[in-house]
């Protein structure tokens, strides 16, 4: 039996083993204390608690399939449906703004009818944008230093997508811009170049806040922490939950803060872990995620192929980037976002688009371990060209 579940796994669950064994541990976390963290959005709802384990199960599942089906797929590929990816999610990004499901106060949304589900254009925008800019190094690596043909273009592009996005959702911006400029300096784009994207990052913000429809609940939530006179009610709620967990906290689904704390499930859910599984459970998520993160980086120096290298690195940074920033943020390191917490929030398009990133990061790590599938697939070298 075992033998059997070994040649099942070599055969389907390629790539590095170590980041599997991380989304799944991940996973059941997930599973695990979502349901203990949705109890009193049942009872509010008068719905069923398992109704909503059963809802966030299948989205967990639906996530590793993704993550499957992506990884299935020679990465090389991924060059060019970015293109077709990214100028998709430029008319999805202007009609959510325009006419978007909105919720707070912002129009993240879409709705789809036929399966009466949300979308989130924002993660396929980012998710195309890395990709794509790390299709552009690659390529231009032997002339990166040309500003007009090699970094103009990725200057606008980056502009382009991070502003769009800023205009509903400003801290998902700057953590995409911030990878984009992580990505271009690993590119060996020279640092006065550099200087100028942040430049012209910080005008365009400055723009995002006035025109955006959360420019005034950023510039409040931004003074409130620098002021720090009085803690917002979900930071003071979420510090609570943190200290009466202790070292090895309450045990699960023992939480109480789950009942007062604002978005237990999916903004503030690394409180309940830490609530329920002690500083040694917070501390365990935070490692898991350092360790993907170090998987992820290794295959820039491992990869003969620069277009690999990069988008392992860059999808890798931005996954455990907005972890490190939910995290900060649930213990006041940082102003409240209202990002998740990657693999463990509660959210369908999050979920979805986390598990493809992840599912590309392993294509590309499979392409490094398993040199039959790269002679199947011919030279490591040879990028297919973008349209």
């Amino acid at each position: 039996m075992k033998e059997r579940i070994k040649i099942w796994c070599d055969n389907n669950l390629q790539g590095d083993p170590v980041i599997w064994s991380i989304v799944f541990a991940l996973s059941i976390i997930s599973i695990a204390v979502v349901y203990s963290a949705t109890g009193t959005l049942a009872f509010k709802k008068m719905a069923n608690p398992e109704s909503y384990l059963f809802k966030h199960s299948m989205l967990v599942l639906l996530g590793l399939f993704a993550m499957w089906a992506a990884h299935r797929v020679d990465y090389r590929y991924y060059s060019k449906l970015s293109w077709i990816a990214l100028w998709l999610s430029i008319p999805l990004l202007l009609y959510t703004f325009i006419a978007g499901v909105k919720l707070n106060e912002a129009s993240r949304w879409l709705h789809l009818p036929l399966i009466n589900q949300s979308f989130q254009p924002s993660d396929l925008a980012s998710l195309a944008l890395i990709m794509r800019l790390t299709s552009m190094l690659s390529k231009k690596q032997q002339n990166i230093d040309n500003l007009k043909d090699s970094l103009i273009p990725m200057l606008i592009w980056c502009g382009v997508i991070c502003g769009l996005i800023a205009l509903t959702n400003f801290s998902s911006a700057v953590l995409l811009f911030i990878t984009c400029m992580l990505i271009m300096f690993i590119g060996r784009v020279p640092l006065k170049y550099l200087s100028v994207m942040c430049f012209v990052g910080l005008l365009a913000g400055v723009v995002a806040i006035g025109v955006g429809q959360r420019g005034s609940t950023v510039v409040k939530r931004i003074d409130a922490f620098v002021q720090g006179d009085e803690l917002p009610f979900q930071a003071e709620q979420a510090r609570i939950a943190i200290a009466t967990g202790g070292l090895f906290g309450r045990g699960p689904g023992q939480s109480t803060q789950r009942n007062i704390l604002p978005h237990p499930y999916s903004d503030f859910v690394y409180a309940i872990i830490i609530e329920e599984y002690g500083i040694v459970g917070g501390i365990f998520v935070l490692s898991l995620y350092l360790v993907l993160l170090y998987r992820g980086m290794r295959l820039v120096s491992k990869s003969e192929n620069a277009f690999g290298g990069l988008l392992a690195a860059g999808l890798g940074f931005a996954i455990v980037f907005q972890a490190m920033v939910n995290m900060g943020v649930v213990v006041g390191l940082g102003p409240i976002t209202g990002i998740p917490l990657p693999l463990v929030s509660m959210g369908g398009t999050s979920m979805l688009f986390t598990g493809i990133s992840l599912g590309i990061i392993l294509s590309v790590s499979r392409g490094e371990i398993d040199q039959s599938w790269n002679v199947s697939k011919g030279t490591m070298h040879n990028i297919p060209k973008a349209a």
